[in-house]
């Protein structure tokens, strides 16, 4: 589970911004009402989802990529050469594109927490660090400053935690992260960080192309049919197979037109997952599932076959754009399917605002991400406005302007005349 992520200089974030999913002392009837909505870990009560609303460009996007990409250099970064150049942009204006970027996150794995912590720029790590919590109490793993000295000595310093800290700090380079490098040599606690980001911080819903599909479909296939009659699917049946296929490429000759071609070298040959789908009037005649179904049922099949999985192991789950290709009502399905689970956790960006209703989430549930003037996004609850009552419509204030976070048009009966008329 996580409980806090900060981040500070990627992309539209300029000062630091903070996800808090431990919850806040709200004692509401209303809010008491929806006890489902979290869980209780040690004395702390944490939030189920976390929801990020905002006008288009106010950097809704760019939290759920920063984070992404966060969680991507700690599953990715023992791979990395001395060309590598991050893949990230710091925030362009001000200087800041000159300072490091920051990322933050306190979570829990396998009920002991952990703090952990990296600076870089777009071309080296700066700072590294990782404390955690294993009799309840802060214990530092290790510590990491690259401009400390010029020794590995120098430059870290380490609890008595792991085995052989200084072999694994030797053989980190200013492009990888410690955590990454210390996981790939088998120490514990580096692999216990990396086992959380690479199986329980999940950063996406399942590909098309993704073989994976069949080991989920495997383990839910009953679970995935209920669920999509629950969200009124007509599919009564669905039957999946892997087999190894030959990879199409497009080669381009010299006048610039293009042939496809087909190997057959056992080199060039990749797995690759076929669905068949089956329905109610006709249950006997198969859909080949990617080709012949709708662009919102295959999105549907993909987001549910995610979703059970984190659900029922309690994982985290990031998205952006929610609802892209889900009607509003598999949306607050979704959100139900969260707050009944044990303690898995969804952070979301969205714009339906059918869910800005207190009797469906709580105050700390919702943030605005705002841009001020200078380009920077900023990130506030509506637990903020402490003048806001939970009899209040948040849907009508929200798209009122009462928080900012909408885009402010001029769109009169003569601005648009204008503009078609030109």
């Amino acid at each position: 589970m996580i409980l806090e992520i900060r981040l500070s200089n990627f992309f539209s974030i300029k000062d630091e911004i903070i996800l808090d999913l431990r919850a806040a002392n709200i004692q509401t009837k209303q809010a008491k009402e929806l006890s489902d909505n979290i869980f209780k870990y040690d004395k702390i009560n944490v939030l189920k989802s976390l929801a990020l609303y905002g006008a288009n460009a106010s950097g809704k996007s760019n939290i759920i990529k920063a984070v992404r990409f966060c969680a991507l250099m700690v599953l990715n970064s023992h791979t990395h050469n001395e060309n590598v150049v991050f893949n990230f942009m710091p925030f362009k204006f001000d200087n800041y594109s000159k300072k490091p970027s920051s990322f933050f996150i306190s979570f829990v794995h396998n009920n002991i927490e952990y703090e952990y912590l990296f600076k870089l720029t777009r071309t080296e790590i700066i700072e590294e660090s990782l404390y955690y919590y294993p009799k309840g109490r802060m214990a530092k793993v290790f510590e990491r400053d690259e401009k400390a000295g010029k020794t590995k000595q120098e430059k870290y310093s380490f609890g008595n935690y792991i085995n052989r800290p200084l072999d694994v700090a030797e053989s980190t380079s200013a492009k990888t992260l410690f955590i990454s490098r210390g996981s790939q040599m088998d120490r514990e606690i580096p692999k216990e960080v990396f086992s959380f980001f690479s199986q329980y911080f999940i950063l996406d819903f399942l590909l098309p192309n993704d073989v994976s599909i069949e080991y989920y479909f495997n383990n839910y296939k009953n679970e995935l049919l209920t669920a999509l009659q629950i969200a009124d699917s007509d599919i009564v049946d669905l039957k999946i197979r892997k087999d190894i296929v030959p990879v199409t490429r497009l080669d381009f000759k010299r006048d610039g037109k293009t042939k496809q071609m087909s190997s057959s070298m056992s080199e060039n040959m990749q797995e690759k997952v076929f669905i068949s789908s089956f329905h109610k009037n006709n249950p006997k005649e198969p859909f080949d599932f990617f080709m012949e179904e709708s662009a919102g049922t295959k999105k549907l099949f993909l987001s549910l076959l995610t979703i059970l999985d984190v659900t029922k192991q309690n994982k985290t789950l990031i998205l952006d754009e929610l609802e892209n290709n889900l009607h509003p009502h598999i949306v607050e399905f979704i959100l139900k399917l969260f707050h009944k689970s044990k303690s898995a956790q969804l952070i979301y960006a969205t714009h339906n605002t059918n869910l800005l209703d207190l009797k469906k989430l709580r105050k700390d549930q919702i943030n605005f991400c705002n841009k001020r003037e200078d380009g920077s996004t900023e990130l506030y609850s509506l637990y903020d406005y402490s003048d806001f009552r939970d009899t209040m419509d948040v849907e009508k204030a929200y798209l009122q302007g009462r928080f900012d976070a909408v885009p402010f048009m001029d769109d009169s009966e003569e601005n648009i005349e204008q503009l078609i008329n030109e």
